[in-house]
């Protein structure tokens, strides 16, 4: 059982979010975060009221990266309450493919494509943890 009583858990819930690891050239696609929490981190961001993880994932991609996605499956669902120090979210993560150019766009200052012994620093969120588990073919 958690901290928060039950009242509190009937007045909030985790936010839905999507992260997307676009497989590109020769490594995977990150973006440097205009906004705080600064840092790399996976494309991805919170899923719309009315929105499909499959649909949110891709506009995701597309408003961060310029890129349009192929989804190739479902990876994984990371939902430690702590992933995000600002607030409790739940993602599923989506691998996927991208032929054209990349440009950082919406709230990514920069985009980057790198390879496992390539990862900058720092990486926001939990998503090292989560590159490694993708690069360790932790499925």
């Amino acid at each position: 059982m958690t901290s928060l009583s039950k009242s509190n858990k009937a007045e909030k819930s985790p936010l839905p979010t999507v992260d997307i690891i676009i497989r590109y050239r020769e490594g995977v696609v990150l973006i440097k975060r205009k906004n705080e929490p600064h840092g790399w981190a996976i494309p991805g961001g919170f899923v719309d009221y009315g929105e499909s993880l499959e649909t949110a994932a891709c506009r995701e991609a597309k408003e961060e990266t310029g890129l349009d996605v192929r989804l190739i499956r479902q990876f994984h669902t990371y939902s430690d309450p702590e992933r995000d120090k600002r607030m409790h979210t739940i993602t599923t993560v989506y691998l996927a493919e991208a032929d054209g150019e990349a440009v950082a766009g919406d709230d990514a200052a920069e985009y980057g494509v790198f390879t496992p012994t390539t990862l900058p620093n720092p990486i926001v969120f939990d998503h090292r943890s989560i590159l490694e588990d993708y690069f360790n073919q932790i499925y």
